[in-house]
């Protein structure tokens, strides 16, 4: 291992096609494939509804990140511009929150992927696929951040081809009416069955916390930033085709799904596209399904585990973390930091042992109040660099978030009533007990680092004017 100063840069390994494919990837994982089906049986049809105003406050926030990461380049991660903007404390506890976000998803993926197992091998225990998939992922991450790229880039690829193939094989059912569906697939199941809001609206709005988890891990291009060859022509790129993306594989697909078998046949536990494409009837059709909505879990969980390292590895240089995972491996992978993740993401290994019928629902809960948190800050973050534009102290981004930072702030109110629906869910609550406990632990770790020197007061602000890359 090789000690790694905080200017030592990783290897941009990362091509364009992969930083667009993992953009793309990271709008299709296992909140779709698998949580879903809880959705769907909560809203009925009025989930699509709910999909594309979720969808659409994604892409204030991620407007919000790429006028930042546009501003100035990052060496580390997007805790860089919260540390700038909100001070050091802030920057900490996003940081360590955006790594528990992902330490927390890559048990749900895991999770997932297990469940997806059991459908071809029942006997097989859910919490021996986890362990299983958890080490192979784990050995691709150390190679290197090329082959992460690469196997990204073809879990993407799998998974986009996959949901524009059930797309067109769902029109083909509507117009054509070939299949075991026959005439029950009609446009009318989206409003035949007790309406569009069949629970009433306010039913619908609850699902909006579940529906959130479905869009983290969008903002993982803001973590690639660092390793891409030409991040001021990718990054724009990739976050202006995010409404695309939305459209097609959420709201498009939802939508041909619930034409195609009516919302009342799916329930939670199962992926709604394996459900659909068994009752199409088509031979293997829901066995391929499976397999691709196995490899969206596995490519989730792949991305977090090269995000957590990322992320310790930032908070390391700035003296927020044991300096141990700031070194870099000869491949320029942050070792370290990746293998003390995963050895936490075990402890949903330990869940599918436990209590394989509840793992899901625990950890996307509290992974939605993670990502919550790093959302929330990215966009106050973004409201004071825009003040600081105005004020003419600092230089303008060459990606300007359309609308200023009025977009951020609708998205703030957007996520704060989210919030409230959170605390309001009995089943998701458990999140906030988590978040408390986690708050406490993040506020005696502030203090450790002070007492020890490593860190600044709390909130105090960096005095200094940052650094400007040249663009």
């Amino acid at each position: 291992m090789t000690s790694a100063a905080p200017e030592e840069d990783y290897e941009r390994g990362l091509g364009s096609r992969q930083v667009q494919m993992i953009a793309i990837g990271g709008a299709i994982g296992v909140g779709l494939f698998m949580g879903a089906g809880a959705n769907i049986a909560k809203a009925g049809p009025s989930i699509i509804l709910m999909y594309a105003l979720a969808g659409v406050v994604i892409f204030f926030i991620m407007r919000a990140l790429g006028e930042l990461l546009l501003y100035r380049r990052s060496t580390g991660s997007f805790a860089e511009y919260i540390r700038e903007f909100l001070g050091p404390f802030f920057g900490y506890a996003t940081g360590w929150t955006y790594w528990l976000l992902w330490v927390v998803t890559g048990m749900a993926e895991l999770t997932a992927a297990a469940i997806y197992i059991n459908y071809w091998f029942p006997s097989i225990p859910q919490w021996v696929s986890a362990l299983v998939f958890l080490v192979v992922l784990f050995g691709v991450n150390l190679i290197s951040v090329k082959i992460f790229g690469e196997v990204e880039f073809w879990f993407s690829m799998v998974k986009v081809t996959a949901i524009i193939g059930m797309i067109v094989i769902g029109l083909g059912v509507l117009t054509l009416g070939f299949s075991d569906a026959g005439d029950t697939a009609a446009a009318s199941n989206l409003w035949s069955h007790d309406g569009f809001f069949p629970h009433g609206i306010g039913d619908s709005l609850m699902t909006l916390q579940g529906v959130m988890f479905a869009y983290i891990a969008v903002e993982l291009v803001g973590v690639t930033a660092s390793e891409s060859e030409d991040p001021e022509r990718t990054l724009p790129k990739a976050i202006n085709t995010l409404p695309w993306r939305i459209i097609i594989f959420y709201v498009g697909a939802l939508t041909v799904l619930l034409a195609v078998v009516k919302w009342t046949e799916f329930s939670a536990g199962e992926s709604p596209f394996v459900h659909g494409f068994s009752k199409i009837g088509i031979p293997f059709a829901a066995g391929i399904v499976n397999f691709v909505v196995l490899t969206a879990a596995l490519s989730s969980c792949n991305s977090g585990m090269y995000s957590t390292g990322r992320m310790l590895r930032d908070l390391a240089t700035s003296g927020e973390a044991p300096g141990i995972f700031a070194r870099l491996n000869l491949r320029k992978s942050p070792a370290i930091g990746i293998t003390f993740s995963v050895l936490l993401m075990g402890i949903g290994v330990v869940l599918n042992y436990v209590v394989p019928e509840k793992a899901f629902t625990y950890v996307t809960s509290v992974a939605t109040a993670a990502g919550i948190w790093s959302w929330l800050m990215i966009l106050f973050a973004h409201i004071k660099y825009r003040r600081a534009v105005r004020a003419g102290r600092l230089p303008a981004s060459s990606f300007p978030a359309p609308g200023g930072s009025v977009f951020s702030w609708v998205a703030v109110v957007f996520l704060l009533i989210v919030t409230c629906m959170v605390a309001y869910d009995k089943d998701a609550r458990v999140s906030l007990y988590v978040g408390a406990g986690w708050a406490v632990c993040l506020v005696i770790g502030w203090y450790v680092l002070k007492a020890r020197g490593g860190a600044q007061p709390l909130g105090q602000a960096e005095a200094q004017e940052p650094e400007y890359a040249s663009k």
